[in-house]
């Protein structure tokens, strides 16, 4: 069978310091990551070892110390704030540990948030967001308040609000963490045909519940990448 997937993101040779007076703290070494549209990868490692940092390079969340950072053909680096912005807006969904949705909005208005930033008129907004929750099975929650939706039905919302836009990278930050094991279940398995529809998809975790979801499997440890796991990981 023919792969089609292409290189949507990559690092090459990009890594992140910050400075805490003399001293220089290395949060990634430099690294050199693809991801690939069609592909689930799953990032882990143990808190702090700088797979947030991973992520956040690839979310155009923060500029790398060296290296490169290339976002569909476009590098990063020589980018401002303002056009980061629109890549993240256009290019990029998130998904976080903590759902992030607005807590007086509907699960419909929570999910129409990222079009009208866009411009994109209220009417077309609505049958946009309205397909997006009917895509993750939250069709019959439109007019929920997040506050009535349990931990799992939130993070399907937030999943639709993501992919809403249509991007080719979805990032998610833990997104598991705070679910139960059913729910956890339901929310890969969106994941993974997200991926398998185009999407890049990249998920940062500690969870080894989610192994049998990923196409491939990124290893950090303090603050190096590499696609072995650690001693302590082939432990666990």
């Amino acid at each position: 069978m023919e792969d089609d997937s292409r290189i949507v993101a990559k690092l090459i040779n990009a890594g992140k310091e910050y400075k805490s007076g003399d001293t220089i703290i290395t949060a990634l070494q430099a690294s050199s990551v693809e991801l690939k549209s069609k592909e689930l990868t799953l990032i882990i490692g143990p808190s702090g070892s700088g797979k947030t940092t991973l992520l956040s390079l690839f979310g155009c969340v923060i500029y790398p110390s060296f290296g490169e950072v290339w976002i569909d053909g476009r590098k990063v680096n020589e980018l401002n704030e303002k056009q980061l912005a629109k890549i993240r807006l256009e290019k990029i969904g998130f998904v976080f540990q903590k759902f992030n949705l607005i807590i007086p909005l509907t699960a419909l208005e929570n999910v129409m948030l990222p079009l009208q930033l866009q411009g994109i008129g209220d009417k077309e907004a609505k049958k946009k967001a309205t397909e997006a929750l009917v895509k993750v099975g939250m069709g019959d929650r439109l007019k929920n308040l997040s506050a009535d939706l349990s931990g799992g039905q939130q993070q399907r919302v937030a999943i639709a609000r993501a992919l809403v836009t249509d991007p080719e990278i979805i990032l998610c930050d833990e997104p598991t963490a705070s679910l139960d094991i059913k729910s956890v279940s339901i929310v890969m398995e969106e994941l993974k045909m997200l991926a398998q529809q185009g999407k890049a998809v990249a998920v940062v975790t500690h969870d080894s519940r989610l192994r049998p979801f990923a196409d491939r499997i990124i290893y950090v440890t303090d603050g190096a990448v590499t696609d072995k796991p650690s001693e302590n990981e082939i432990l666990h």
